[in-house]
C-alpha cells in the first residue's frame, strides 16, 4: 500500500464515533408548542362555530316556514278555495289543539286544502324542525289563507328560538304577507 492510499482511504470512510447522528422527528419543545397553538385555535373557534351553526339553524327554520306560507298562498289563490298550514303527526288531519305546551309546530309542518280536517287533501308537507322552540300565537290556531291570499282575518307571529341567544320572527299580516325579524323574541 502507498502512503496516500491510508489517507484516502480515511477521508472517504466515516469516522466511527466522532460525529453525531441526524435525529429524525420533532423535540418535545417542537411538539408542546404545537399543541399549545392548537388548544388557543380550539378555544377562539369553537364557540364561534357554534354561534354560526346556531345562525344557521334559525335561518333555515325561518325559510321552511316562509316556503310553506307562500305554497300555501299560491295554492289558495290558484285552486280558488281555502288552504291550511298546520302541523300534523298523521298527515291527515291538524293537530294543533292537542298540544297544550305550545310547542306543536315543531313537528312536520303540512297543507291541507280544506280546513285541515279529517278528509281534506294533503298537498305537501315540510320535515320536523330542528330548533329548540318554535311557536305560532297563543291560541293554537293554524294559518288559513282564502281563495283571495288573504289569512282569515288576523295577524299571527312565528316565534323561532335557537340555540346559543340566536332567534327570529315570522310576521304573517292580515293580507297574507310575510315578515321577517332576525331579532330574539323576549318569549324565548
Amino acid at each position: 500500500m502507498q502512503p496516500g492510499a491510508a489517507e484516502e482511504q480515511h477521508l472517504t470512510e466515516k469516522p466511527s464515533g466522532l460525529a453525531k447522528p441526524v435525529g429524525k422527528g420533532f423535540t418535545l419543545i417542537e411538539l408542546l408548542v404545537t399543541l399549545a397553538v392548537i388548544v388557543i385555535m380550539a378555544t377562539v373557534a369553537v364557540p364561534g362555530f357554534q354561534r354560526f351553526s346556531a345562525r344557521n339553524e334559525v335561518a333555515a327554520e325561518v325559510m321552511r316556514i316562509k316556503s310553506a306560507l307562500a305554497m300555501t298562498r299560491s295554492a289558495a289563490i290558484t285552486r280558488r278555495t281555502t288552504m291550511t298550514l298546520c302541523p300534523t303527526n298523521d298527515m291527515v288531519q291538524c293537530q294543533i289543539q292537542d298540544n297544550a305546551d305550545g310547542e306543536a309546530w315543531l313537528a312536520t309542518l303540512a297543507i291541507f286544502e280544506g280546513r285541515g280536517e279529517p278528509g281534506d287533501d294533503l298537498l305537501r308537507s315540510f320535515d320536523e324542525s330542528r330548533l329548540p322552540s318554535l311557536t305560532y300565537r297563543n291560541d293554537n290556531r293554524p294559518v288559513r289563507y282564502k281563495s283571495l291570499g288573504r289569512s282569515t282575518g288576523y295577524n299571527g307571529t312565528f316565534r323561532l328560538c335557537g340555540r346559543h341567544e340566536e332567534g327570529a320572527r315570522v310576521i304573517v299580516n292580515n293580507t297574507g304577507r310575510v315578515r321577517v325579524t332576525s331579532s330574539r323574541p323576549a318569549e324565548c
